[in-house]
Formats: structure tokens, sequence, C-alpha cells
């Protein structure tokens, strides 16, 4: 069953659009790529439930290909801490597997739809207000990094983003420089996809209801596509940033967020009634 151009068209769009809006603002694209692809989905006969799970987990997939590009860039600068990397790996691949293998696949796409919306609402609120969470303390111990990278992979499996979220909130508390709390959110970006991605592999064989080309719940045209044309494009947006007002463009960019959680709030309705 060969893809049709229409398809390859409307995921390219959406790859370029996240891809600069990642390198522009600073943020993951599945805020972005989760509300499209489950559209792309759902128009092409998958059920709702369905195509909320697979609109994460390929979400989720590409930030393997952009998070590579990121740290790249952020490395070259020397921003990127990785002694706090090396830290959070092994509770962030811990969370993220029980996430994506375990509660991902019991959880109703109906309840994930609105656990994503509650997300992109919250997430909005925060970069429309401009808020920076106030430094308190240092980074804690083992323990601490064990438990907070547990709850940064747990979180991101759920909503198919790659963990800034909460952990550049969660390392500005703990006292470290916004630049270098933003590059090193991208180092951990790799192993919170990673495992996220095995997961849903792993828990999406012998799903009934699959789109061609699927790989668990991994839709591989989507993946290949979006992540292609966000490479591409967020190193232009990261140039754009140093010329546009940023601060404006993050209160335009919530707007459109907030259509985007009430998009999910529908989806999650839908999704509960069938």
């Amino acid at each position: 069953m060969p893809i049709e151009p229409l398809l390859i068209i409307e995921l390219a769009l959406l790859g370029l659009a996240t891809g600069f809006l990642a390198g522009l603002l600073g943020i993951g694209g599945g805020m972005m790529m989760v509300p499209f692809i489950s559209a792309i989905l759902a128009a092409r006969g998958v059920a709702p439930g369905l195509s909320v799970k697979m609109a994460i987990a390929t979400s989720m997939a590409t930030i393997i290909f952009t998070s590579i590009s990121s740290v790249r860039a952020h490395h070259k600068r020397g921003a990127v801490r990785w002694d706090i990397v090396k830290a959070l790996a092994p509770g962030i691949v811990l969370g993220a597997m029980v996430a994506s293998l375990g509660v991902f696949a019991v959880l109703k796409g109906s309840v994930l739809a609105f656990v994503f919306a509650i997300f992109v609402g919250f997430s909005a609120t925060q970069m429309f207000l401009d808020k920076k969470p106030a430094a308190a303390r240092q980074i804690p111990g083992t323990p601490g990094l064990l438990g907070a990278g547990g709850v940064i992979g747990f979180l991101s499996g759920l909503v198919g983003a790659g963990g800034g979220f909460v952990s550049v909130p969660f390392m500005t508390w703990c006292n470290v420089a916004i630049h270098n709390a933003v590059a090193t959110s991208a180092a951990l970006g790799f192993p919170i996809a990673v495992a996220n991605v095995a997961g849903y592999i792993i828990a999406g064989q012998h799903i009934e209801g699959l789109p061609p080309y699927s790989f668990g719940y991994l839709w591989l045209p989507a993946l290949v596509v979006i992540a292609s044309c966000s490479v591409l494009m967020a190193p232009l947006g990261a140039k754009a940033a140093h010329a546009l007002p940023v601060k404006k463009l993050k209160r335009v960019f919530a707007s459109i967020l907030y259509v985007l959680a009430i998009y999910m709030l529908y989806k999650g309705v839908t999704a509960a009634g069938n």
C-alpha cells in the first residue's frame, strides 16, 4: 500500500514547523506534533484512542534524532553538564520503561489525551507568563537525582515529550545556570527517547487496528518525514531566536498551545465515548 503524496506533504510541513519552533523557542516538538499526528491518523480511519497513543509514541521517537542535532551544538559551546546527565540517566531509563511498557499500555487513549491536554495547558501558561523558577538550593545527592530522573522519565513517557518541561525547572531550582539547564535537558532527551521508544515498540505488538507501516505504537512514515524535516529546520530556528522578539513570540505560541490543549481535550472526550 503506497504512501500518498498528500500525507508526505502534511508530515513534512509539520516537521518543518516543529523543528523551527524548537530551535526558536527552545520547546520540544511533542506539544505540536501529538495533536497533529493524532488528527492525521484519525482522518485515515484510526480509532481515536489508538491515534492518541500512536501520536505520543511517534513524537517521542523523533526526539532521538532532534536531540542528537541539538546536543552537538550545545556541547560545542561547553554548555552540557555531563555530570548531571550521568546522574539522572539511570532514573530516567527506569521511569521511562515503567511509563512506556506498563502504564502507557494499560491506560486508555482518552486518559492519555486528557493528561496531554493538562500538560500542554500548564506549559502554555508558563510560557505565556515567561515564568522562571527561583533558584533555591544545590543539586541533590545520588538518591535524589535517581528519584528526579525517575519522575522526568515517567512523565515524559506519558505525554511523548523530551522532559525539558520538568528537567529545566528542576535544574534551575537547584542553581544550575539556565543555559546549562537547557543544554543538559537536550542531552537528557536522548536516553528519555530511547528508553520510552523501546517500551512503545514492545507494548504495541499484537495491537489490533494499527495502520500500515506501524512498528508497535510507532507510525514509521511520520517518524521518518518529521524527523528529517525538523532536524533541517532547528538550526534556522535557533539562528532566528537572536533576531526576533522571542518573548512576544512565546506569548503568541502559548495562545496556539491553548487551542491545541482544547483539541486534545475534545479528542479525549471522543475517545472515551467510543
